[in-house]
């Protein structure tokens, strides 16, 4: 259960530094302990970077407490019935306390109410317990490319119809 003086609320252009401020410190702490340094200082300043159409999708939740964004993750529609897990991140500070868990229950919610049966994710390997507690399934690791020589290694996860 997360706190009650946590509000979720949809995401606007304007939240594009605060959400970039947030993957930065979050990214870089939470995954030190399932990538090593190579693929970190490659890879999160590629990752950080808030996505202003989906800011502005409607689709993309944040927590926001009295400290600020505790939290953000959305979806995009992918095909008729199929969307994608996107940006879902906890601050570092916070995790375990249920924002992640309030905030993709959100989408998942939205999403069916949008008609997806079944949802796609690129989990981090540090995710992949999280997205598994709340019912995705693990299809296989894959090498996600950032640019041309730089790839981050995650998993493909699903929840829902195959």
């Amino acid at each position: 259960m997360v706190a009650s003086d946590i509000r979720l609320r949809p995401a606007r252009p304007a939240d594009l530094t605060a959400v970039d401020a947030l993957f930065a410190h979050s990214y870089a702490r939470l995954l030190r302990a399932d990538y090593p340094p190579s693929v970190l200082v490659t890879a999160v300043p590629l990752l950080a970077r808030a996505q202003p159409v989906l800011l502005a999708s409607g689709r993309y939740w944040l927590a926001e407490g009295q400290d600020g964004i505790l939290g953000a993750g959305g979806w995009s529609l992918r095909a008729p019935g199929q969307g994608e897990i996107r940006h879902l991140v906890t601050h570092a500070s916070r995790i375990r306390e249920g924002i992640g868990t309030a905030i993709l229950r959100r989408v998942i919610d939205q999403a069916r109410e949008e008609g997806v049966t079944r949802l796609d994710c690129l989990a981090t390997r540090t995710a992949v317990p999280f997205y598994e507690s709340v019912g995705f399934r693990r299809l296989g690791e894959v090498d996600v490319p950032l640019r041309p020589g730089i790839g981050f290694p995650a998993v493909r996860m699903v929840l829902g119809a195959e």
